[in-house]
């Protein structure tokens, strides 16, 4: 009988050890990183370059004596590109490989040991980077992020680095091992921090690691072999399941948010990535879901005013981040919500983006525009109608709701529904169910109801021409969006975001001058952002491709401009007055119209007409 040795069995179980005793020469440049774990890193250097608000994101891969750049951030002032190649002496990441050390330089040109890094050619002076090793502790490159400003780095941010090195080396402890090998992959995938679940094709859960518990409070002895439907009572992905229809053939790589209910109810918001797996034959034999919780970056975001924007929508004021806040907080429920606010204001905007935040997401989003359909039409237009239903009616058609089923229906300008269609409207609300116009069968619906009005909806009930009863059910949630001259700082994010739009279009455009902008800041915006829209579009085909001019902008910006009341009484410019302005204010058009007294567009023509005044 053999003795049990005490010492081995207190030994605690070390699933990296038993990769190394069981592959201890593995060649690693016969290692391909497979396309999934491309994509991850892909996504972990644009996630670091987003939230630590740095140009450049790198994960480096060493080929001695050089270092490559194997993945890149996505940021449009980032001088790295992938497979870019440089000779390691000098570099950064020399003395993070030499050390397998954190290095943190704030400000490389206050130390002349850096005098010779290329990078500093490249303007980028503060570095903050950690090695990648194998599981055999060689090194296989670094991950870093760098900054063409001074930076310290926060140590949050070196928290949040770390926890993308010890993912990054988990896939790399993946490679290192024959994935085949069960027993070592389920220990090495426990130690993620990402959520793994894997599925057959008949949506059977055939793995769940301690992530995956963890983030959705369910534990793995509960879900493993069962119908991933059944196992979290619906859907894990909600609409954008791709096995709600049967059984696909195939799978590509898929990346999307999503709102989660855990197993005790809370809210939590993850990023998923799915990928389709194939059996020994090399058919499609299910999927492979990845996801982390992302609910506290987000929430984080929010609070410091980090956003620039939000499900689609453009604007970093207070006001625009409690509208994100509502959002967010809609995203795992069903209530109907009634959004309110000026024309332009990008009431369709939120209303796509709660569809979108929502377990719908993926499902169809129907908006109708309930002031643009005649009266006589609208009501077969929304519920349908049967063949012969009256004059016209030559075959059955479906009506919007119809099309909405599974989805969400946003029902733009709803104070302008008349009396008999609020009424199959209210009853839709309360039972799901509907006829279709001329129709003696109902028909079933699973539709969630936002609408929008720019009228004051209360007040149209107290004047008869909405019913109350409609009115409570749908204004259950309701959220205001802010008129643009109530948010004025938004206006250069939102004429960056249309100027990109603009060259994505194939626009040549090369910016706005600062007193075009200002101008823009100033003007009080009565149709809201899409009064804006227009305006950077009009401004770009009369500027030609030029810099934006104040004289390029829409006439109603120039006429209000020059219309408004001065502080003193007008007078006609003369060379000499605006001269002797200029000189003044030091080259300052903005300042020399404030002591003429005059606009400043009246200004800029002034000077456009003649030249050498300036």
């Amino acid at each position: 009988m053999t003795t049990p040795d005490p010492e081995k069995d207190l030994t605690p179980h070390d699933p990296q050890s038993e990769i190394l005793s069981m592959e201890s020469q593995i060649n690693k440049t016969e290692l391909r990183i497979t396309d999934e774990i491309i994509t991850s890193w892909g996504s972990i250097v644009n996630t670091m370059a987003e939230i630590i608000n740095v140009p450049s994101a790198l994960i480096m891969r060493i080929d001695p004596p050089y270092i490559e750049v194997f993945r890149s951030s996505q940021s449009s002032n980032n001088p790295y590109k992938v497979g870019d190649r440089e000779r390691l002496a000098g570099l950064y990441c020399e003395r993070v490989i030499n050390t397998r050390n954190k290095l943190l330089i704030p400000n490389a040109l206050k130390d002349k040991e850096w005098d010779k890094n290329p990078d500093i050619k490249l303007e980028m002076i503060s570095y903050l980077g950690f090695p990648l090793l194998w599981p055999d502790g060689e090194v296989f490159g670094t991950i870093c992020v760098l900054d063409s400003k001074e930076n310290r780095f926060e140590e949050r941010y070196e928290r949040l680095i770390l926890r993308f090195k010890e993912l990054i080396e988990a896939h790399l402890a993946l490679l290192y091992k024959n994935l085949a090998e069960k027993k070592n992959l389920e220990g090495i995938l426990d130690n993620l921090t990402e959520g793994i679940i894997a599925h057959d094709k008949y949506r059977r859960i055939q793995f769940f690691n301690q992530a995956a518990e963890k983030i959705t409070g369910y534990r793995r002895e509960d879900v493993l072999g069962k119908d991933c439907h059944e196992a979290f009572k619906g859907p894990f992905c909600g609409n954008r399941c791709s096995f709600q229809e049967g059984n696909p053939h195939s799978l590509d790589n898929a990346y999307y948010p999503l709102n989660i209910l855990t197993k005790e109810g809370e809210p939590r918001r993850i990023e998923m990535t799915v990928s389709g797996s194939k059996d020994d034959a090399g058919r499609f034999g299910g999927v492979i879901a990845s996801f982390r919780d992302v609910t506290d970056l987000i929430g984080l975001k929010i609070q410091l005013g980090d956003l620039e924007g939000f499900g689609g929508i453009i604007g970093r004021d207070p006001k625009m981040l409690q509208v994100y806040d509502q959002i967010r907080d809609l995203g795992t429920s069903d209530y109907p919500v009634h959004i309110t606010g000026e024309t332009g204001t990008g009431k369709e905007l939120v209303a796509s983006a709660i569809h979108n935040e929502s377990r719908r997401g993926g499902g169809p989003f129907v908006p109708v525009n309930c002031a643009a359909l005649p009266e006589g039409t609208l009501e077969s237009e929304l519920f349908g109608h049967v063949r012969g239903a009256f004059t016209g009616a030559v075959r059955d058609k479906k009506g919007r709701f119809a099309l909405a089923d599974g989805g969400t229906m946003f029902l733009d300008e709803v104070a302008d529904l008349p009396m008999y269609v609020q009424a199959k409207l209210l009853r839709v609300l309360q039972e799901g169910a509907f006829e279709r116009v001329g129709a003696e069968r109902t028909t079933s619906v699973n539709v969630r109801i936002i609408s929008a009005t720019n009228r004051d909806l209360k007040r149209e009930v107290e004047r008869g021409s909405f019913r109350e009863d409609l009115y409570y059910r749908i204004n259950v949630v309701p959220i205001y969006m802010p008129p643009l001259r109530k948010r004025k700082n938004d206006i250069p994010l939102l004429v960056e975001h249309f100027l990109e739009k603009a060259r994505e279009e194939g626009q040549e455009s090369h910016g706005l001058f600062k007193e075009s902008l200002a101008i823009m800041m100033e003007y009080p915006w009565p149709g809201n952002v899409r009064e804006l829209q227009s305006a950077i579009r009009f401004a770009l085909v009369k500027s030609k491709g030029r810099v934006v001019q104040p004289d390029d902008l829409p006439l109603e910006l120039v006429k209000w401009i020059d219309g408004r009341p001065s502080r003193g009484p007008s007078k006609k410019l003369d060379a000499e007055s605006v001269r002797a302005a200029l000189a003044k204010s030091g080259g300052n058009k903005a300042k020399a119209a404030r002591m003429l007294r005059v606009g400043r567009a009246t200004l800029y023509r002034f000077l456009a007409d003649f030249p050498d005044v300036s």
